[in-house]
């Protein structure tokens, strides 16, 4: 009998409007997104934890706005005044937090996009009042943006979300796995992300299905390897 082989095929998350799932815990949110044209000041403030969908509602966002996505963190030597003739989306602004010239940057970014008449999308984790932005004026032109957060999954999106995960991989999960997997993982999207890769690995080693007994295996052994 021929070897069966295993091929280690990237994640390849599906980020359209369309991929994403609608729940109490993000309707607000999406709504937001949504009717983005109306946002007060022209800006929004979009929070949540990690794996929380920020990533996907600013590609959602990016395409109904023909906005540009950039990191915080790649502000320091980006041409702001290009980047502030249309719309745009500042991801993770939390992790400038230390670095002077980033946040100098998003300061005069924020002033140009709203001069111009267009719209800014600005991310992070925490609520935006503890980003521990150094810069005075930054911080007060955050102070007055509205803010929308991401809640934590109930059971109907997370189990979305650990579906949409595994398809991302190519994976067709067993039909017992994902009942499974809420009754026995943390209630978060990171912990979904996290155990997406641990039983994607797993069955790539293992060269075995994804079925409840291997979700089984993988977590109880959260320390070594499968």
């Amino acid at each position: 009998m021929a070897e069966q082989l295993g091929f280690d095929l990237p994640s390849r998350p599906a980020l359209g409007r369309d991929a994403f799932f609608v729940a109490p815990t993000n309707a607000m949110a999406l709504a937001m997104i949504d009717g983005w044209q109306a946002w007060a000041g022209g800006k929004l403030v979009l929070t949540g934890p990690p794996g929380s969908g920020k990533t996907h509602l600013t590609h959602v966002w990016a395409d109904m706005a023909n906005a540009q996505i950039i990191a915080a963190d790649a502000l320091q030597t980006a041409d702001i005044p290009t980047l502030a003739s249309g719309n745009i989306a500042v991801e993770d602004v939390p992790n400038i937090a230390g670095i002077p010239a980033a946040q100098t940057a998003l300061f005069h970014l924020h002033n140009l996009v709203l001069a111009e008449g267009h719209a800014l999308l600005l991310t992070g984790a925490p609520p935006a009042a503890t980003w521990a932005l150094e810069l005075p004026d930054l911080m007060s032109r955050l102070r007055g943006t509205t803010e929308i957060s991401l809640a934590a999954p109930d059971d109907t999106l997370l189990a979305a979300v650990l579906v949409k995960l595994l398809a991302d991989r190519q994976l067709s999960p067993k039909p017992d796995l994902i009942p499974y997997l809420l009754t026995h993982m943390d209630r978060s999207f990171a912990a979904a992300q996290q155990i997406t890769q641990r039983l994607d690995a797993a069955s790539l080693a293992l060269k075995r299905p994804l079925t409840r007994a291997l979700a089984v295996q993988v977590l109880d052994k959260p320390d070594r390897d499968t």
